[in-house]
């Protein structure tokens, strides 16, 4: 187990992702602290020296933490009457907002969002901020929400839909970068550019087919941007760019039917961290899929 020096040094260089993961699931600067700091403390009681992923340890930990505070801030809400707003959080603060705080709110997401995120149950919101704004894949989302990883892909297109329709100016510009990355990706796995291919891929990127998918001739499982791309180089003719649940991603139908749905989790630096390729019908079933291009 780390010393407590090595561990606050580690610590430190997620604090400020870890404040804004819980800022936006919980709307308050406050709040977001606190939860930042039970994470620490949580952090400085446990052995984490077989922990591979710190930081998506942590990412877990304070959004469980958040949850909790949501959560118990709804039931008392609930029992009060008290109404609650991200504005009123920050003007709660002494003195006002900080030239750290100012950073936070006014992010590439913009604040506005967070007015639409107030409006969602919690567990929406936690699907949603988790996948959505900080691209932690489904199959870790799930436990944090207490759901399966199609549980949690539901919960986000349920949160999605909402905030879609808000039409706020910094979520559709994430959107429309996002379809250009999974288009730019689709371009270069068609022409077998490999270098390209590996541009768009996160070093650690992840591809996983359940067992429908596997069955139909993709690779069951694959780590890291050079396996990734080697096996997707060439291989994507077929695929045809589509929105799933209003998020870019693919399609590869035969007869007019979708077999497989290629589900991307876009990190925050604009790689994409994990590919999902999903086949088994009932999960297709619960996608609203909308092909957006001709066939290749």
């Amino acid at each position: 187990m780390a010393d407590q020096d090595s561990l606050a040094s580690l610590f430190e260089e997620h604090r400020a992702h870890l404040r804004g993961v819980a800022y936006r699931i919980l709307g308050s600067v406050s709040d977001a602290d606190d939860a930042v700091q039970d994470t620490w403390l949580r952090l400085s009681r446990s052995d984490v020296s077989d922990v591979a992923n710190l930081g998506g340890w942590l990412t877990t930990v304070v959004a469980r933490v958040a949850l909790n505070m949501l959560q118990s801030r709804k039931t008392r809400r609930e029992e009060v009457g008290a109404a609650w707003s991200s504005e009123d959080a920050v003007d709660r603060l002494p003195g006002g907002p900080s030239p750290e705080d100012e950073a936070l709110l006014g992010d590439s997401v913009g604040a506005a969002l967070q007015v639409v995120l107030d409006t969602l149950e919690p567990r929406e919101r936690i699907a949603f901020v988790l996948h959505d704004l900080f691209g932690v894949p489904f199959d870790e989302v799930g436990p944090v929400a207490g759901a399966s990883a199609a549980g949690a892909r539901q919960l986000a297109s349920r949160a999605r839909r909402r905030v879609s329709s808000s039409s706020l100016p910094g979520y559709t510009a994430r959107q429309a970068r996002h379809r250009e990355i999974v288009a730019a990706f689709f371009a270069a796995a068609r022409e077998a550019r490999f270098g390209a291919l590996l541009e768009l891929l996160d070093p650690d990127v992840a591809m996983r087919a359940d067992e429908a998918a596997a069955r139909l001739g993709a690779a069951s499982e694959s780590a890291g941007a050079d396996a990734v791309a080697r096996w997707l180089s060439g291989r994507a003719r077929g695929a045809r760019l589509a929105l799933l649940d209003g998020e870019p991603g693919a399609v590869w139908a035969v007869g007019g039917n979708v077999r497989v749905a290629f589900w991307f989790t876009i990190a925050a630096d604009g790689r994409i961290a994990r590919i999902d390729l999903i086949g088994s019908p009932d999960e297709l079933g619960t996608l609203d899929i909308e092909i957006a291009d001709v066939p290749r």
